[in-house]
C-alpha cells in the first residue's frame, strides 16, 4: 500500500499527515509526502531550498516513528491538485490524504479548490481531514 499526503505546512495538512501516519502504521504502508510549488518568476531557488530543507526535516521526524517515508518537492506550472494527481498516477498511489480548510462558497469559486479537484478527479480513495 502506498499513501500520498499533500503537504503545504498548513495546520490542515499537518492534521492530514497525522491521520495518514496512523493509517500507515496500521497497514504497514509507505508514505509519500509531497509539497507542490507553482513555478513562476517569483519562486526563487532559495525558496525551493527552504522547502526542501523543511521536507527533509519532516522525513527524519516521520522515519523516527518507524514509518516508511519519502518526501518530494514538486515544482511545476500545474496547480497543486494537478501535480498531486500526476504524482499519484506515476507512483501507483493507493490512497491520498489531504487537509481541507473551511472556505465560503464564494471563496471556493474565486480561489478554486485543490481539495475539491483531487476528490473529484482522483483514481483512488481520498481522505479529507479538517
Amino acid at each position: 500500500m502506498k499513501i500520498l499526503v499533500g503537504y503545504d505546512q498548513s495546520e490542515a495538512s499537518k492534521a492530514a499527515l497525522q491521520v495518514a501516519l496512523e493509517h500507515a502504521e496500521a497497514f504497514k504502508a509507505k508514505v509519500h509526502i509531497v509539497q507542490s510549488l507553482i513555478q513562476n518568476r517569483d519562486l526563487s531557488r532559495e525558496d525551493i531550498q527552504r522547502v526542501e530543507t523543511r521536507m527533509a526535516s519532516l522525513e527524519r521526524t516521520v522515519k523516527a516513528k518507524k514509518v516508511s517515508c519519502e518526501v518530494h518537492t514538486k515544482v511545476s506550472a500545474h496547480t497543486p491538485g494537478e501535480s498531486l494527481l500526476e504524482f499519484a498516477a506515476e507512483n501507483d498511489i493507493t490512497e491520498i490524504f489531504i487537509g481541507v480548510r473551511r472556505r465560503s462558497r464564494v471563496g471556493k469559486l474565486l480561489l478554486g479548490s485543490n481539495a475539491q479537484f483531487i476528490i473529484l478527479k482522483a483514481a483512488c480513495p481520498v481522505v479529507a481531514v479538517k
